[in-house]
């Protein structure tokens, strides 16, 4: 049947293609279904669980060399993929670790300030600075109000790429283990290739703060934030890097110069300006910062008040590195190198160490060494008379003492009432917390113990005039039989005045009035004008038998000089902390009780004028100037003494050797007399002299003259009379006249 152009085909022809000739046509694929999105594996998905890789070509054939290679590389994508999944899990753990640490740590301001013990200023008695005692702190300074040229000279000297790394430096680290490995030590051992900010690290000891209950010391503390194990390397890596998180650069740089130890006590950029220069961080000159820049290699070698040469010579260095790196020109650098920084007046002179010394040992421990405050301390120190008694020690020791002696000598100045204004402990002057044998040698007086014999005697009511026989004389002392004391001439003088006996010092004498008045007396004395030390019970104790310290015996004699009243040496006028303006002490000492009536004290000063005016101290006489002194010299000339007043001032001299070995040559009217008038000359400068306070006794009338004839019947030949005058002769030379 013919088909018409709009017939509709069918159902059958619909199955059957068109020239199917009754086949069915063939089907049509069905549409697919779009597949389920594949979901994306997780972080552990990628590190662990590998991909199903599309159909590969089939691998070309290997020759010979592909055989050899196989294994290695096989093993190299072994490690390479253990490595970097290793790795990756690293940088987690470190990455925890620095965020752990940054939550931990405070404000930037916590940091700048990490002593444990406080400082001590200690003034002189015009207000000026001349020593420094415990953990020195200037005050804080940043980096941005400190002088900019000691702010370069760190970062050229400590850490060049500071501004650029992000607390560590991998070339400085590779750079100190190569110089370490070349200089046969360990790698970690020597150079560090630390950063300023690793060093800022540990400085903070890694954030660990002091606690007494966990350490035996603040030391061992110290020692151990000072470790360089691997561990600890690794920790202050960590530490590190969450410090240049939490802080910017400047802040790090910041802790750095305020926490950094740079000698002599100081601690911090202010702290050392102020030590070295006597001037504020913010005004150092390049030569002055490079200097406290090379401080920082090793602070107490090369501290400048050490040595100031090796000082100037590490600064040279650090200002070739600031030029190097821009810092400075050349001609700067040239112009400071031949310019180098000076220490300022207080720091060179480093007046009265040994005063320092003393007045910290005189202060309650806990405002003192083991000080967590700032305290300024006033003293009575004067460093104009410090000055003259070193410069006098210094010139006698220089022109009349033999070169290479090993001698030493000791020097106190100070006021009638106590007050230490110089003190000198030993040859050497620029020195601190060493032995004072101003206040801790404890030596044999000899004759200068000799004034408290008569003051004692005077006080009881004798005259200088009394008089007193010098003959030989001897007495038993139980357990050591007898004993006969002999005058330092070996010849005795007959009946002399109780002046000449000092005058003169005459050995004799002096025992004779110590038993007629007492020893107990003579002790109390002795003990009362302030001589604490244990005094011999026997007779020798008229002869200075006993122990005591140059100070002791200093401060007796300004007993003396006042008037016959006791002083308590001392050397501190006010102690506060930084922070308060109330003082928490006072005088420290001063005049105390009468021992003897002004009379008796006035008469003691006229004898003992004459010792230095006619007597065994005319080499100590002070030209246009009044002076009382008495020299002593001990047995075997192992200590030789002087001490003496005018009517402003005290001095006392000790010399001898540290080990007892006689001196050669040398009584206390020698040497010792001439370091004390050159000291006193020096002190007196400027002053006008002045009369001393003593008293001339009234004269004794002499006995009434008999008539010629009438004293030959008295004196005609009679046994008995001429036995009982030798009996008074050997009472009066038992008990004295």
């Amino acid at each position: 049947m013919a088909q018409g152009s709009g017939r509709k085909p069918l159902v059958a022809e619909k199955r059957y293609s068109a020239g199917g000739k009754g086949k069915p046509a063939a089907k049509k694929p069905a549409r697919r279904k779009p597949a389920a999105k594949a979901k994306k594996p997780g972080l552990l998905g990628r590190l662990f669980v590998r991909k199903k890789s599309r159909a590969r070509p089939a691998p070309k054939k290997r020759g010979p060399i592909g055989w050899l290679l196989a294994p290695f590389a096989f093993v190299f994508r072994l490690v390479w993929g253990f490595t970097w999944r290793i790795g990756m899990v690293a940088c987690g753990l470190v990455g925890l670790a620095v965020a752990f640490q940054y939550a931990r740590l405070p404000d930037v301001s916590a940091y700048l300030d990490g002593r444990a013990r406080g400082s001590v200023t200690i003034l002189d008695r015009e207000g000026e600075v001349f020593a420094w005692r415990g953990d020195q702190f200037g005050g804080v300074v940043t980096a941005d109000t400190v002088s900019p040229h000691l702010k370069n000279a760190i970062v050229a000297t400590e850490d060049k790429r500071f501004y650029r790394h992000l607390g560590l430096s991998p070339r400085g680290i590779a750079s100190a283990v190569r110089i370490n490995l070349s200089e046969g030590r360990g790698p970690l051992s020597g150079h560090g290739g630390s950063t300023i900010t690793q060093q800022a690290a540990k400085l903070l000891c890694l954030g660990r703060v002091y606690d007494p209950d966990e350490w035996k010391s603040e030391s061992a503390y110290e020692a151990d934030c000072r470790k360089g194990s691997l561990w600890r390397k690794g920790t202050e890596a960590i530490f590190a890097l969450a410090m240049e998180a939490k802080y910017t650069k400047d802040e790090i740089l910041s802790i750095y110069m305020n926490r950094a130890y740079m000698g002599g006590g100081a601690y911090g950029a202010e702290a050392a300006a102020q030590r070295y220069f006597g001037k504020s961080a913010n005004q150092l000159n390049p030569a002055e910062g490079a200097m406290l820049a090379g401080l920082l290699t090793a602070p107490s070698t090369l501290a400048p008040t050490n040595n100031l040469q090796r000082s100037q010579d590490r600064a040279a260095t650090v200002l070739r590195l600031m030029q190097e790196q821009g810092y400075l020109t050349t001609a700067e650098m040239q112009k400071f190198q031949d310019s180098p920084a000076e220490l300022s007046e207080a720091a060179a002179a480093r007046a009265g160490g040994y005063f320092a010394d003393w007045v910290m040992d005189s202060i309650p421990d806990f405002l003192g060494d083991q000080t967590t405050e700032d305290v300024v301390i006033r003293s009575t120190m004067d460093q104009r008379l410090q000055s003259a008694a070193e410069e006098a020690l210094k010139y006698v020791f220089e022109n009349k003492v033999r070169q290479g002696s090993k001698a030493q000598a000791a020097i106190v100045v100070m006021s009638a009432d106590g007050a230490v204004r110089a003190m000198v402990g030993g040859r050497k002057t620029r020195v601190s917390g060493v032995f004072n044998r101003a206040t801790q040698a404890k030596r044999q007086t000899g004759s200068a113990f000799k004034p408290f014999v008569y003051a004692t005697a005077l006080e009881l009511g004798y005259s200088p005039y009394d008089r007193v026989l010098d003959a030989k004389y001897c007495l038993n002392i139980p357990g050591s039989g007898q004993w006969c004391p002999d005058n330092y001439t070996r010849k005795f003088y007959g009946e002399v005045t109780l002046a000449r006996a000092l005058r003169d010092s005459l050995n004799v004498p002096a025992v004779k009035v110590s038993e007629a008045v007492g020893r107990d007396k003579v002790s109390l004395v002795a003990k009362d004008f302030g001589i604490d030390s244990d005094l011999a019970a026997g007779p020798a104790l008229a002869l200075g038998a006993s122990e005591s310290t140059l100070l002791e015996m200093t401060g007796a004699y300004a007993g003396i000089l006042n008037g016959g009243s006791s002083v308590t040496p001392y050397g501190v006028t006010e102690l506060k902390l930084v922070e308060d303006s109330e003082a928490l002490m006072g005088a420290s000492g001063g005049i105390g009780e009468r021992v003897i009536r002004p009379e008796a004290a006035q008469q003691l000063v006229w004898m003992m004028e004459k010792v230095i005016a006619g007597g065994t101290g005319q080499r100590a006489q002070i030209p246009g100037w009044q002076a009382a002194g008495k020299s002593g010299t001990t047995s075997a000339a192992k200590d030789a003494w002087f001490i003496g007043f005018t009517a402003d001032y005290v001095a006392g001299v000790w010399m001898g050797y540290d080990d007892n070995t006689p001196l050669s040559g040398v009584t206390g009217g020698g040497l010792p007399a001439e370091i004390w008038r050159e000291t006193m000359v020096r002190v007196h400068e400027g002053l006008e002299p002045k009369p001393l306070p003593m008293l001339e006794p009234e004269p004794i009338a002499p006995p009434p003259q008999q008539p010629r004839r009438e004293r030959r019947r008295r004196q005609g030949p009679n046994l008995g009379q001429e036995l009982g005058r030798a009996v008074d002769n050997i009472l009066r030379d038992i008990l004295g006249n």
